[in-house]
């Protein structure tokens, strides 16, 4: 088999709805509190009624793509994305079984989890030196992951997506930073690359990022799309953006 040949011959990348946990943050952050006010853990946080609509959406957009749907859906294993799948994969008419791959996880945080930006200044001043020291591609809070943790992870996933689905139609639920670490991986991106995207752009909830499989490509595959979100505007549902946990100048 050629490499190329190994690859699906699509790979949708979405971004989990808009969740509860993104709602209590934004109240915590405009109110200048330490901790956001949620109780679950960060894997248990389900979606906001708006999440739920957008993945709704998201959903209508799956069934208009006919043949060319998904054949296989992987997801974090996250309530949130895991929702998002479920209710995206209902509302396409699409009867698909959800493959959970913890591999698929948000990025964990570790001493950080739960703070927002004067949280960590006020409790953990040295990972503010440390991230603007570092970077935020290589800095690990305490118990936490890197980005570059996660690319270790995309990469394990993307070797059993080619070993177990090559030619076949895959979507993958999953998390900013996770997404952020497929274009990393699959277009071979630098440090200074997918830091500057990240800079220039927060995914949205529901968003799109595609690849087709190109056989002229020395990566196997081909960016289509990067933050789509004409799902929701197709129906009318409100788009949201929700960035990585704030810690020092991006």
């Amino acid at each position: 088999m050629r490499q190329n040949d190994r690859w699906p011959a699509s790979l949708l990348i979405v971004r989990h709805g808009e969740s509860a946990g993104n709602v209590a943050r934004n109240l915590a952050e405009a109110n200048g509190h330490p901790l956001i006010d949620i109780a679950q853990r960060d894997m248990d946080v389900p979606l906001s009624a708006l999440g739920e609509r957008q993945s709704h959406a998201l959903g209508l957009w799956v069934a208009s793509l006919g043949r060319r749907a998904p054949s296989v859906v992987l997801t974090s294993p996250y309530v949130r994305a895991a929702d998002t799948a479920s209710i995206a994969l209902t509302a396409a008419g699409l009867d698909l079984p959800l493959v959970l791959d913890e591999r698929l996880r948000e990025r964990e945080f570790g001493v950080l989890d739960r703070l927002t930006k004067a949280g960590i200044q006020a409790r953990y001043p040295e990972q503010v030196e440390a991230r603007s020291r570092i970077g935020k591609f290589y800095h690990r809070p305490p118990g936490g992951e890197s980005w570059c943790d996660v690319a270790l992870r995309v990469r394990s996933v993307l070797d059993s997506v080619t070993r177990e689905h090559s030619g076949q139609r895959v979507m993958i639920v999953a998390h900013q930073v996770v997404i952020m670490m497929f274009r990393y991986v699959i277009e071979r991106l630098s440090e200074a690359d997918v830091l500057r995207i990240s800079r220039e752009v927060d995914l949205a909830n529901c968003s799109v990022t595609s690849f087709k499989v190109d056989r002229r490509s020395p990566h196997g595959m081909t960016l289509e799309r990067f933050n789509e979100v004409f799902p929701l505007e197709a129906a009318a549902a409100p788009v949201t953006r929700e960035p990585d946990v704030p810690l020092a100048p991006r």
